[in-house]
């Protein structure tokens, strides 16, 4: 049985004080829930994270990491380095970093090997447009963002990872992925990890991101092949982060 891990993604919000207001009702409320929890934050607030969350059982994360040990490579933040900060997640190949900020497949896949050279665990995030969706393109797509990974780091490297469906017609815009549409998705990564290695596709956690709220939270969860959520906008409201890590137990 695949413990399902929500994970929220807070992108570019935050303040010190907005944090550890979020952050204590969080703690609060965390008694009784089944699922693991994790926040993944902006670089500058990851300290903050590890002085608040060190003694809980809230696991923290980055939003992103460079593919590069160490260098003259200006802005960027190493894996080490965020294991200082005792980060245990690293959102990897998140839609937007693909978008706006031209990572390609091959890109992603570095920087999913740097992560786990270092003992982080990547969430690597796979998704199509709306143009690849309406193009009936999604299997393809998603198989190749997924394939690169594979080619690079070996599907053994599954292990010690999470991957994340956000189709990214559904990010922020309220528009949320049926949970048929959703699990058939989640269904074919599994299939393609599980042609290579069916054991490790079998305990491989799938979580589904894309306006994930709690009124359709427990019903994506009930699925099959989705072992949780990453959590955009909710995440940065503690009272319906709290609803949707409920909803998976």
């Amino acid at each position: 049985m695949r413990k399902k891990l929500v994970a929220g993604n807070w992108k570019m919000h935050g303040s010190l004080q907005a944090n550890a207001a979020l952050l204590e009702r969080l703690k609060a409320g965390m008694p009784g829930l089944q699922c693991e929890v994790a926040v993944c934050a902006p670089f500058p607030y990851l300290a903050q994270l590890q002085a608040l969350l060190a003694s809980t059982q809230v696991r923290w994360g980055a939003q992103s990491v460079s593919e590069h040990v160490s260098g003259a490579y200006t802005g960027e933040v190493s894996a080490a380095m965020l294991c200082e900060f005792g980060c245990r997640y690293v959102l990897v190949g998140h839609s937007e970093r693909r978008s706006l900020f031209g990572e390609s497949d091959a890109v992603v896949a570095a920087k999913f090997v740097a992560a786990r050279e270092v003992g982080l665990v990547p969430i690597l995030c796979l998704g199509e447009t709306l143009a690849e969706r309406e193009a009936g393109a999604t299997a393809a797509v998603v198989s190749r963002q997924l394939d690169a990974v594979i080619d690079r780091a070996g599907v053994a490297a599954l292990a010690s990872a999470v991957v994340a469906y956000e189709p990214v017609w559904a990010i922020g815009t309220g528009v949320t992925a049926s949970p048929a549409q959703a699990q058939e998705v989640h269904a074919a990564i599994r299939k393609r990890v599980a042609d290579l290695d069916a054991g490790l596709a079998e305990g491989l956690r799938i979580l589904y991101g894309g306006s994930v709220k709690p009124q359709n939270a427990a019903e994506l969860f009930a699925q099959d092949d989705i072992d949780g959520g990453l959590i955009g906008g909710a995440a940065l409201v503690a009272d319906d982060f709290l609803a949707i890590c409920q909803a998976a137990g």
